[in-house]
């Protein structure tokens, strides 16, 4: 832990557990789910095919990682990471290709697998976007269990904040982005969100209506293209007690997720 004149304390833990480390309730929780620009870039960490590296893009650098995933799982598995969370069209056929490749070789590196899927699915000309960008977004989101991450800080940030206190949310996809919607709505009562989404009765709300979603200026992604999908999602918090942490309402249960020791 580090100390600034006193008004600021840096804390590395999960944002799941931001009740664990916050010792009073507090006036504010920003939550900043993009990946870090440093890490995406450090080719050690593995998290891009941009430079060759090791196929890891574990955060805490435990787990599984990312070659354990793809070199392991059978193809019905990875499949389904491709395509929910990755949102892949081509997730089978990916999946399967790769289970024949990594028969006669281990993937090893970032290129490995890049090359690996560029092949597969093959690459137009005019395709500015590469084939393997959104099985790595699948990985990495899998790897470390992104979504289940960001859920369960929900709930914790719901768990510390005071009456009135606001909670603003940062996404860069919309797999997170409907994860923070549907969590704002429901715990608003329902109120203003998808006709999809169920209202609840009894309950009181724990947040007031969110406001409207804001994304990035032109001139912000002028300067920062990386934050053109970005979203900010704020909502303020009531005077009800906390509402049930029940991952039903965020529509987590659909998603893969590695089964990590003590949690649901």
């Amino acid at each position: 832990m580090k100390t600034w004149d006193g008004r600021l304390q840096l804390v590395e833990n999960r944002f799941s557990r931001l009740d664990d480390v916050v010792d009073d309730q507090v006036d504010g929780v920003v939550l900043d789910i993009g990946v870090s620009s440093m890490q995406i870039d450090q080719a050690v960490r593995g998290f891009s095919f941009q430079k060759d590296g090791p196929l890891d893009m574990r955060m805490e650098r435990s787990g599984l990682s990312a070659a354990d995933v793809v070199n392991t799982m059978k193809a019905g598995d990875l499949a389904r990471i491709f395509g929910i969370l990755g949102e892949e069209r081509q997730a089978g056929r990916i999946a399967r290709g790769l289970e024949r490749a990594r028969a006669e070789k281990p993937f090893e590196t970032t290129l490995d697998l890049a090359s690996a899927v560029e092949k597969i699915v093959g690459r137009r000309p005019q395709e500015k976007i590469h084939p393997a960008t959104r099985v790595f977004q699948g990985l990495r989101i899998f790897v470390n269990d992104e979504l289940g991450e960001l859920a369960r800080a929900l709930f914790a940030a719901e768990r510390v904040l005071k009456p009135g206190g606001r909670l603003v949310v940062v996404t860069f996809h919309s797999l997170e982005d409907r994860i923070v919607k549907r969590f704002m709505v429901e715990r608003a009562g329902g109120q203003g969100g998808s006709r999809h989404l169920p209202e609840v009765h009894g309950a009181a709300p724990t947040f007031e209506k969110p406001v409207k979603p804001v994304a990035p200026s032109r001139g912000e992604t002028e300067q920062n293209p990386r934050a053109r999908s970005a979203r900010l999602r704020l909502a303020r918090r009531t005077d009800a007690p906390v509402g049930e942490a029940d991952f039903e309402i965020v529509g987590l249960s659909r998603f893969p997720r590695p089964t990590r020791a003590g949690e649901r």
